[in-house]
């Protein structure tokens, strides 16, 4: 875990860096328009609902954009993300923005040490998210830690059966779908954005999590699913060449049949206890 941990750090610290100055992510777009919310946000903000005067944590926040819509959206937000880089363009990004968001640097499993237990009415975790963590038990104790009871959990995040393709060869599933103890370990100097230089911090570590997994630790750590919604897109090019964007809602999906594969799905649950 330690190993895995520095070795991410690296390669999220150097992508921080390419990525706040990416035109995928429009840093500027945000100063300018004030009400101008992230392609995420907008995908989310239907099954998301009212969240004015709700306190939120968004774990694994990279370099913000999510979380100051979410701060636009009305919510009293505080971002968490364990890279330094990250967070100081996410801090760049709202002061431009005129947002008022408290970031914390740690990572995401030392979350209810540092932001404290039962503060936060909303958890947002993000797309792209939990295939960075080993464990969904672990990462679902610190979700019921910071929900107060009748707290909200929603998730948005790439779906398993997606990650378990092999974008050269995606007829055949090539990786885990179930959780495993050891990392599968990439060499990547790509990232998914459009960036000036390739990735010299290029390996990164992620561990698969079944939908069963994710659901049953939930159910096992006190939340009540309340939603659950799979779609055909995802946020990115996942299979390059077999995905086609849809500039209305800022998606990829498969160009052929794209109900052939459930690419992303919506997760909401509430703290009963």
């Amino acid at each position: 875990m330690t190993d895995s941990f520095a070795v991410n750090k690296a390669n999220w610290d150097e992508r921080a860096v390419l990525h706040a100055a990416s035109p995928d992510y429009d840093f500027a777009r945000y100063a300018e328009d004030p009400a101008h919310l992230s392609g995420v946000m907008r995908f989310d903000r239907p099954r998301l609902g009212d969240i004015a005067g709700l306190r939120a944590v968004h774990l694994q926040c990279h370099i913000g954009t999510d979380t100051i819509s979410l701060s636009r959206l009305g919510a009293s937000v505080t971002g968490l993300d364990f890279s330094g880089p990250a967070l100081a363009a996410a801090r760049r990004l709202a002061a431009a923005a005129g947002a008022e968001v408290d970031f914390h640097e740690a990572d995401v499993h030392d979350a209810v040490a540092v932001l404290g237990a039962g503060r936060f009415d909303l958890v947002y975790t993000g797309i792209g998210a939990l295939c960075w963590l080993p464990s969904a038990a672990r990462w679902a104790a610190v979700v019921a830690g910071l929900l107060r009871p009748g707290g909200r959990l929603f998730v948005r995040e790439g779906h398993p059966m997606l990650g378990t393709l092999d974008e050269n060869d995606p007829a055949v599933p090539r990786y885990p779908y179930f959780e495993h103890a050891e990392p599968l370990v990439f060499d990547e100097p790509e990232t998914y954005v459009t960036v000036d230089r390739p990735l010299e911090n290029s390996v990164s570590h992620s561990w698969s999590h079944s939908l069963g997994e994710i659901i049953t630790a939930l159910l096992d750590h006190g939340l009540t699913l309340t939603g659950f919604t799979e779609h055909d897109s995802v946020p990115w090019n996942a299979l390059p060449g077999q995905m086609v964007h849809d500039e209305a809602t800022d998606e990829w999906r498969l160009k052929d049949t794209p109900a052939r594969l459930a690419a992303s799905y919506t997760l909401q649950a509430v703290k009963t206890a």
